[in-house]
């Protein structure tokens, strides 16, 4: 059997987008509420060599968080991270992490300047893209909803590499597929066909920071703020996710309360295109009305 489509462009009831201004924009596709404004902006921050589709239920619909969080009234942005996609032409090498945080902040505050926020922004990051959204994380926030960061969730995002890992396999070059993957049976039919649509080359501004993450993980966790949680598919290959490792990650972050550290069973480094991701989703969506909680009633 051939596997469906998958289309690089925005699917039902999502569109495409500019984020920012002057010379170095950013393209995301956005899922808003059908009726009325939303409750807050989910910004999803896509992972290594990925693109926004990777959070749309590119083969199976039910499986996207646009969708979901948007019924449940977010709007959502899955942002291309700089040096991908519609900023590759003005940053053909990319931008360090930190870099990166600083121009999606700045593409934020664009956002919130122009269309309501409801009580604030709440990041979501995969892998690569959550070392993005753990800098973004740390970066000022104000207490108004337009400068209000309500919490932060990381998925298949650790400190140190677990051994198979520690080369750095690549991932467009099809090296990198069990880290990536996992057991077969952990996606829907046709995934990794249909999937090929959604890589892009990854920068080489990024690609030189790879080896140089877990020196600079505790003092980037450490700038971190709002409510934390770290989401891990049972079968995760990218990290080192014993005991010890899990306890010393979250004891990391100095600044807000202990960070939640979740596995999800029957599930790979690519929870977002897994058979597993509703209940991941779910999740993280139960997370964020957790931080919707503690906002005074008239913001929310």
């Amino acid at each position: 059997m051939s596997a469906p489509p998958v289309s690089s462009v925005p699917t039902d009831g999502v569109e495409r987008i500019v984020l920012g201004r002057g010379c170095h924009r950013l393209g995301a596709w956005r899922a808003a509420p059908v009726t009325g404004s939303p409750r807050a902006v989910l910004v999803a921050v896509h992972g290594r060599a990925m693109s926004p589709g990777y959070f749309a239920g590119p083969v199976a619909p039910h499986t996207s968080l646009l969708a979901l969080a948007s019924s449940l009234g977010h709007t959502v942005l899955a942002v291309e991270r700089p040096g991908y996609g519609l900023s590759r032409s003005s940053l053909p090498l990319g931008l360090p992490l930190a870099d990166q945080a600083l121009l999606l902040r700045r593409a934020m505050a664009d956002y919130a300047d122009q269309h309501p926020v409801g009580a604030g922004f709440f990041l979501v990051g995969h892998s690569d893209g959550g070392k993005t959204a753990l800098y973004l994380a740390g970066e000022q926030w104000g207490e108004t909803p337009a400068e209000r960061l309500l919490g932060l969730d990381l998925n298949g995002c650790g400190w140190h590499y677990s051994p198979a890992a520690a080369h750095f396999p690549d991932t467009m070059n099809g090296g990198a597929g069990q880290l990536n993957w996992g057991p077969l049976r952990l996606y829907p039919g046709s995934t990794f066909h249909a999937s090929r649509a959604l890589l892009r080359d990854v920068p080489a501004a990024e690609e030189a920071e790879t080896a140089h993450w877990p020196a600079r993980f505790p003092a980037v966790a450490a700038r971190v703020r709002c409510p934390v949680r770290l989401t891990f598919g049972e079968h995760e290959g990218w990290w080192r996710l014993d005991r010890d490792e899990m306890a010393a990650m979250a004891a990391c972050f100095t600044r807000t309360r202990p960070p939640v550290v979740e596995r999800v069973p029957e599930a790979g480094h690519n929870l977002s295109l897994g058979l597993a991701a509703p209940l991941y989703h779910l999740r993280a969506l139960a997370f964020l009305e957790e931080c919707l909680a503690t906002v005074p009633t008239s913001v929310r």
